[in-house]
């Protein structure tokens, strides 16, 4: 049993109990099935995800009442009655969470780390995944490094999957440096591509820093024949940065300390970092892979409360 770090307070560092409670909290919560017609997965268009998948059980003669859509032409015609093809729904599917923990996840100005944020939402997704009957299964990766946790149903499995994102949560250090390989994103997509064949449900817990068009492509191949979600967690400065005071800025062991009154500082860096989340944004959009957007500011199971089109009055 892994150890746990004391300072693990779910905003900096998360724990392996932290996340076990999440099970509780996701009551009423699903990826699957109808969906308020508030929420993101709402709609006939591009990010509307697809029902369980269907198993070919036999070819028999027509029988009245039957689905004449499931009618085999080929087989009507060769032996000159109707013969229909008949379908079993699949009891579960595969579900891989992908979550990102690498150096550029540990920063945090308002309430959370973006790395404790996205280690939730990961425990999140996974205990929706488990309640709706499917196998959980996962890729928690860092800068350096990419774990990989086959789908299965069990509870077990999904505490594996905690365990893991834990693992790596508690290992990130303001002294590591940052890698100089900007690529990680694109070869866990990859890794992931290669683990998965049709009909899986794929979460992407990330900040997308590095996304570029390889990144693109392989979400577009990802989502030929899986249900792919993007959960982009952000940092509030982002958005705006404050009209005073100093913001710490950090780039492994190296940090600088920034006046943000400053003119010549407060216009390039809130540019760069709205120019930034914004060109994710769009990127993720072109792949048409649904986003939700999460704010370290906020509490990320309302967040996603919201985003599903759970709460009343939810802005969509």
């Amino acid at each position: 049993m892994q150890q746990q770090r004391q300072d693990a307070d779910g905003f900096v560092y998360v724990s392996l109990p932290q996340l076990m409670k999440l099970e509780h909290r996701v009551r009423g919560l699903s990826f699957q099935g109808r969906q308020p017609l508030s929420s993101i997965l709402s709609g006939n268009h591009a990010s509307r995800l697809r029902g369980r998948g269907l198993n070919f059980d036999e070819l028999r003669r027509y029988q009245p009442g039957d689905d004449l859509r499931h009618l085999d032409w080929r087989a009507s015609l060769r032996y000159g009655k109707p013969f229909v093809r008949t379908f079993t729904e699949e009891r579960d599917r595969p579900a891989l969470i992908l979550v990102d923990q690498r150096m550029s996840m540990f920063f945090g100005s308002q309430r959370s780390f973006k790395s404790a944020a996205a280690a939730e939402l990961g425990a999140l997704a996974a205990w929706m995944t488990f309640h709706a009957g499917d196998r959980v299964g996962g890729l928690v990766f860092n800068d350096n490094r990419i774990e990989r946790i086959s789908p299965i149903r069990s509870r077990s499995r999904v505490e594996a999957l905690c365990a893991a994102i834990v693992r790596q949560n508690q290992a990130l250090s303001a002294s590591q440096p940052d890698a100089e390989d900007d690529d990680q994103l694109d070869k866990v997509l990859q890794h992931c591509l290669s683990m998965a064949g049709h009909d899986h449900l794929i979460c992407i817990v990330s900040d997308f820093a590095g996304a570029g068009p390889r990144t693109l492509q392989l979400l577009r191949e990802l989502s030929a024949h899986n249900n792919v979600i993007a959960m982009q967690v952000y940092d509030p400065l982002a958005l705006k940065l404050p009209a005073s005071g100093r913001v710490l800025v950090t780039q492994g062991e190296l940090q600088v300390e920034l006046e943000v009154e400053r003119r010549q500082v407060h216009q390039p860096l809130g540019e760069f970092l709205t120019g930034r989340l914004k060109d994710v944004a769009t990127l993720l959009r072109r792949s048409q892979v649904p986003l939700m957007m999460f704010s370290t500011g906020e509490d990320a199971l309302e967040q996603l409360r919201r985003e599903m089109g759970r709460l009343t009055g939810a802005p969509r």
